[in-house]
């Protein structure tokens, strides 16, 4: 398997699902954790969301054009290193795979102030080895009334916890606490 940057596989070498940040940042985090590619402690899981649930986002695979995709929420893996420049692992973006934080921050979240104010974004910033502890999906958020798939599931079985909540009401919780900053 090809190293993109030494601490990740090249992007198309990555465990991915469209419209499944949550789970790929899990699998990116999970890789990290069981390869010894970094020290967990400098990697991070960082939520974009706000209170409406509208955060723009540019420079995004789903995007047209210079046009924003807005999510609902979006998750990006972060590593911040003390001896080398801050790194975005975003596996939804057009920008190269990792990109610092300056150019993502640049071109993809951009700045709130041309925003109206029902898109500024809040990020929560998760350590991972919380996150890989904490976060579980039953991936319920993604069906319809019906039952039918919004976007198809990933291939591998749900992300468990090890934690004594049951998976939905974890998600629930995580989501919840992302949400209400």
């Amino acid at each position: 398997m090809s190293r993109g940057d030494g601490i990740l596989p090249a992007r198309g070498n990555c465990v991915y699902t469209s419209c499944y940040c949550e789970e790929n940042v899990w699998k990116l985090c999970e890789f990290i954790r069981k390869e010894r590619t970094a020290a967990l402690e400098h990697v991070f899981a960082v939520f974009i969301s706000n209170e409406n649930r509208t955060v723009p986002l540019w420079k995004q695979k789903s995007g047209h054009g210079n046009q924003p995709v807005i999510w609902d929420y979006h998750v990006i893996l972060l590593v911040v290193d003390p001896q080398s420049e801050a790194l975005v692992y975003d596996l939804d973006s057009e920008l190269s795979f990792p990109c610092s934080l300056k150019v993502y921050a640049a071109q993809a979240l951009r700045s709130d102030h041309t925003l109206r104010p029902e898109y500024h974004r809040k990020l929560r910033v998760v350590p991972a080895d919380s996150f890989l502890l904490n976060f579980a999906s039953d991936r319920s958020h993604m069906k319809t009334s019906d039952g039918s798939w919004r976007m198809p599931p990933p291939l591998y079985p749900p992300v468990q916890t090890t934690g004594h909540m049951t998976p939905p009401l974890l998600l629930l919780t995580l989501l919840c606490s992302v949400l209400s900053w």
